[in-house]
């Protein structure tokens, strides 16, 4: 090889490894960390903050110059060893061996170390060639991206593949089985990309358990049903239970009872605040925002015919994030609890498996995974208290004598007022 081919295929190798340092570096960089690096002065912090806007842009074009590099290195590779070798074939194993130990050793491994160990200096260096690189390149890379979706069967990504959900997914998983995040962190951060796709309908509190208030009602009644149900927060109805009118809060009934005693006699409507409504397709994400600036807790869903659909809390929707939220009031009971002549009352989130344990069956369903799940879909609606169906488990029995399981929704409890407790009774064959 002789000296000129040997400094083109150095000098390409550096390509490929400084673009697959920044390749690894843009992978994690986020608009937080940019935003941070400006706060703090950082030098270069703005070019920084331009890559961090655009990051799919820029994570595009380091991919086509680490392949570039890497291409036009074999092909001069094995141009050098094909004037070295007397037979073809060896002349292009051996270019294959050089270039594999190069490609994963010198591209692959080690400039994504580093790219990940570093990624803002990283970033902040690859900026001052990716950016002017970007305004020349970018029509070349968007024709690429197109011709690569035309080739791929379904629906293609318009800005590329390569900064996908997907991707981030991965990452999450990876860091977990890597023992750097805990399970529940994993679980959390799936649950914020999650709740992207959750409609409002998904975590309100449907009408039917809703406890409301007439507006005539006095402040001592709206007091007492407010320390009687343990909620802080009640609608207000009007004309029906459909109309909701307004919100009450404690505090507030608390506030003017305490001020003057002749006040219990006042109606709650005089001291209900305005309620906001909003559509029960809404984003159950757009909607905490929109709550976070308006300072809003409580919500009432509407559905498409303009009727009260149920209502909505800000705790509800970050309960779709960090699981379940309980208070000094609530009282943690055990999932399954016998009750005599086989029967059993379990919690709702039950696992299938577990159930069938208990009179040993197999029960497993497609669309299912819970005994609240199930006694939803045998009832065909949301289950309210005293909701009651049968499972058929004659298939499954297996000589255990059952041909069904009889399904019992107990009172709602909790915060949100959902039915928790589920009274399962085995039905015999006769």
């Amino acid at each position: 090889m002789t000296a000129t081919l040997l400094v083109s295929v150095i000098g390409l190798l550096i390509v490929a490894w400084l673009s697959s340092c920044a390749e690894a570096a843009l992978a994690v960089i986020t608009g937080f960390r940019a935003e941070e690096a400006q706060r703090n002065g950082r030098r270069g912090a703005e070019r920084l903050a331009l890559v961090a806007a655009d990051p799919a842009r820029y994570l595009n074009l380091a991919l086509l110059l680490r392949v570039a590099g890497e291409m036009a290195a074999a092909v001069l590779v094995a141009y050098a060893l094909l004037q070295e070798f007397d037979e073809v074939w060896q002349a292009l194993a051996a270019a294959f061996g050089v270039m594999l130990l190069l490609s994963f050793v010198a591209v692959g491994v080690s400039p994504r170390t580093i790219g990940r160990q570093h990624p803002l200096n990283t970033v902040t260096a690859a900026s001052y060639v990716l950016i002017p690189l970007a305004r020349v390149l970018g029509p070349l890379i968007q024709a690429l991206i197109i011709l690569g979706n035309a080739l791929t069967p379904g629906k293609g990504f318009r800005r590329g593949p390569f900064a996908s959900e997907a991707e981030l997914r991965a990452m999450v998983d990876l860091a977990e089985r890597e023992s750097l995040i805990e399970d529940e962190e994993r679980r959390m951060v799936h649950s914020v990309f999650e709740l992207g796709d959750t409609l409002v309908r998904e975590v309100m509190v449907p009408r039917t358990d809703l406890v409301s208030l007439d507006r005539h009602k006095t402040l001592r009644q709206g007091l007492s049903l407010a320390l009687r149900s343990g909620f802080s927060r009640i609608p207000v109805t009007g004309e029906s239970d459909d109309d909701i009118v307004g919100i009450v809060y404690l505090k507030d009934l608390a506030r003017k009872v305490h001020i003057s005693r002749e006040a219990e006699s006042e109606l709650v409507e005089t001291v209900m605040r305005p309620a906001a409504f909003v559509p029960d397709t809404k984003n159950a994400g757009d909607l905490l925002r929109e709550m976070q600036r308006s300072r809003t807790h409580v919500a009432v869903v509407i559905d498409e015919y303009g009727g009260t659909a149920g209502l909505v809390t800000i705790e509800d929707i970050l309960e779709e994030i960090v699981g379940e939220i309980t208070d000094e009031y609530d009282v943690e009971l055990p999932p399954v609890e016998s009750v005599g002549d086989g029967a059993y009352r379990v919690t709702s989130r039950l696992d299938l498996g577990q159930l069938g344990q208990l009179y040993g069956l197999r029960l497993e369903d497609e669309d299912v995974e819970t005994v609240g799940g199930l006694l939803a879909k045998a009832l065909g609606r949301v289950p309210i208290a005293g909701a009651v169906a049968e499972v058929d488990v004659s298939a499954e029995q297996g000589g255990t004598g059952l041909s069904a399981l009889r399904l019992t929704a107990e009172s709602p409890a909790g915060r949100r007022n959902r039915i928790d407790r589920v009274l399962v009774e085995p039905v015999r064959l006769e």
